[in-house]
């Protein structure tokens, strides 16, 4: 299984290094060429603005699209949940589109206002899940076909999958929990 991680900014490394604790080849992607023959695609957290500015200038953008709409599994992580969206709150993003989620961004606050949490996911088990949150945005909706896989004690929506496509507004990369990478490998291998 090869599964690519775009590699333009952002928390790529510790996806890659995640991935390859699994067994799984995991590659940086910086330009469309290297999406040829991915089982699955990661889109990190960072910093969504400069993440989309990136793919457009490698010409990813609509190739990322296209390869979605055929069913290549993607895996939006903070940032990446917010350029996978339909639509979001940052005016200098424009989205991909492929998720039926409207994302705001930074919802939680600044830097400062970051904070790890113990989520219940049941689609990783009964053990809580260590979700680490770093000026992270939320789904204020889901439409459509977008299943909710875990929400804050306020009701707060932070996971989420549509079909082959997964968005946490966490990052799973950043703990030593495999269980988030581990569903969406065993997602690859259902389609």
């Amino acid at each position: 299984m090869r599964i690519g991680v775009l590699a333009s900014q952002g928390a790529f490394i510790e996806h890659i290094t995640a991935l390859r604790r699994l067994k799984v080849e995991a590659l940086p992607v910086r330009r469309a060429p290297q999406l040829n023959g991915l089982d699955g695609l990661i889109i990190p957290g960072g910093e969504s603005t400069a993440i989309n500015k990136l793919m457009l200038s490698a010409n990813l953008t609509e190739e990322i699209k296209s390869l979605a709409k055929k069913g290549l599994p993607i895996f939006g992580t903070c940032a990446g949940m917010i350029v996978l969206s339909t639509k979001n709150s940052d005016r200098d993003v424009e989205p991909l589109g492929l998720m039926d989620i409207v994302v705001r961004r930074n919802a939680f606050g600044r830097q400062i206002d970051s904070f790890e949490t113990e989520l219940a996911i049941p689609v990783l088990g009964e053990k809580p899940y260590p979700a680490v949150f770093i000026r992270a945005p939320l789904i204020e909706k889901a439409s459509g076909e977008v299943e909710i896989l875990a929400k804050l004690s306020d009701g707060t929506i932070v996971a989420a999958r549509q079909n082959n496509l997964l968005v946490t507004a966490f990052h799973p990369e950043l703990t030593d929990d495999l269980r988030f990478h581990r569903y969406f490998l065993e997602m690859i291998r259902g389609n």
